[in-house]
């Protein structure tokens, strides 16, 4: 029986301990350069990032490489970053020609799946955290727990679901097509009017789990109507959907290219402007007085002009408006940025083709901004729209270990983003030497 028992005691002991250093392992990742723009906008040669548990122990100076079961990422000839965050995606769908048919032609099933290789092509990019900004048909929502769930390989997701508009506004899903095929929009598509039904749309978005709510303040580009700019919720209603939201812990994110709907959607509270195409001086300061971010989406705005010049590309009503808004919206942003408007980093990826959304770099360097301040755009500024700082946004003890690498300086050269050759997220490596791992390695 002593004997029984010591052998018991021992071989627990020996499991004891095995499992302490199996959970104590860490990797070491060991950057050339590190560039963490929320925590300095000096690059930072020869640093050692240790992950544990999915997140950031420490950084340390110098190469450090820890004990015999750790395991050390040699990036020493490289450039290392915070995940970049784009503000503004919809990973659920990717316009191309033909597209409005798309909803009709595929089941929900079928759009999940093809959402499934954005998602992967966008993580792969270098984006580590998305927020996706208005899906239908549930599928960013299925997206995201998919994500999280680890079924799907994809950035980390916080989704707005269906976007909330007017009868025949731009989020509107039955505007532009027969009313006796798809009938009329109501509460349960996202379509409110009047402040009581706004506060229901948005219990209702909550209940289907949005993380924050996406509302059409004005027209816009792509929906089938010849409204782009022109005002769509009376501020009331914002104001409903916005103390709704606020209730639940929520923040409200107002598509808008219109001056008049942008200005009633900030004095009704909403914590970020996206688009913004046609904002005044008057607009800009509001922005800046009432700590409202602008999420600039530059390259949806080229985009979408570039394609429309292709014969039937867009349906004829959108076709105009997709030529006159593409070169205006980089104009706007050079304005905003100069006077001092709070930027976080957004694309409309979906708009144009996943994958490209470093694209959006570029044009925000080309129109004024430094390349350290895009950076920062992308990292501090998007995780703090985000409500997110204490997990993301910069590379700091505590936080999500998402780091990200390229073997040229942003810098000095903005476009080294469109080729990322690591990318690692909560401590899992996804990409490496420029190829996707085929069995993902996790920091435990």
């Amino acid at each position: 029986m002593y004997l029984r028992t010591t052998l018991l005691t021992a071989s627990l002991l020996l499991t004891s301990a095995l499992f302490t250093i199996a959970i104590a392992q860490q990797t070491f990742v060991q950057c050339g350069t590190l560039l963490d723009p929320g925590v300095s906008m000096e690059p930072v040669p020869e640093q050692t990032i240790v992950v544990e548990d999915g997140r950031v122990v420490e950084r340390q100076e110098g190469y450090t490489t820890g004990g015999d079961a750790d395991i050390v990422i040699d990036l020493s000839d490289q450039y290392c970053l915070p995940g970049l965050i784009d503000m503004h995606t919809h990973l659920s769908s990717e316009f191309e020609q033909g597209g409005y048919i798309e909803p009709f032609r595929l089941s929900p099933a079928n759009r999940v799946l093809k959402s499934a290789q954005y998602a992967r092509t966008t993580l792969m990019a270098g984006f580590t955290t998305v927020r996706d900004i208005g899906g239908s048909e549930g599928i960013d929502l299925a997206l995201r727990d998919g994500i999280n769930r680890g079924n799907i390989v994809g950035p980390r997701m916080f989704v707005a679901g269906q976007s909330l508009a007017v009868t025949g506004g731009h989020a509107d899903p039955t505007t532009g097509y027969r009313e006796d095929i798809v009938g009329v929009g109501d509460v349960e598509h996202g379509v409110a009017n009047g402040a009581d039904e706004a506060a229901e749309a948005t219990r209702l978005a909550i209940k289907r789990g949005a993380d924050h709510i996406k509302i059409t303040a004005t027209g816009g580009v792509l929906s089938l109507n010849a409204d782009g700019t022109r005002p769509h919720f009376k501020e009331d209603e914002i104001r409903a959907i916005v103390e709704t939201a606020d209730d639940h812990g929520l923040k409200v994110a107002a598509h808008a290219h219109g001056d008049e709907g942008m200005q009633r959607a900030i004095r009704a509270g909403i914590r970020s402007l996206e688009h913004g195409t046609y904002m005044s001086d008057e607009t800009m300061q509001m922005m800046i007085d009432n700590d409202v971010y602008l999420v600039p989406t530059i390259t949806a705005g080229k985009s979408v002009a570039d394609s429309a010049r292709t014969e039937g590309y867009y349906a004829p009503e959108v076709t105009e408006k997709a030529i006159e808004v593409g070169p205006v919206i980089q104009e706007m942003f050079a304005q905003a940025y100069e006077r001092g408007v709070p930027i976080a980093f957004g694309t409309d990826a979906g708009v144009f083709r996943h994958g490209r959304n470093a694209t959006e770099f570029e044009y925000m360097v080309e129109a004024g901004m430094p390349p350290d301040e895009a950076l920062y755009a992308a990292t501090y500024s998007a995780a703090d729209l985000l409500g997110q700082l204490d997990h993301l946004g910069t590379l700091e003890s505590g936080k999500h270990a998402d780091i990200i690498a390229v073997d040229g300086d942003p810098l000095d050269d903005i476009s080294i983003l469109h080729d990322v050759q690591f990318v690692m997220k909560a401590g899992t490596v996804y990409k490496q030497d420029g190829a996707t791992t085929a069995q993902p390695y996790v920091s435990r």
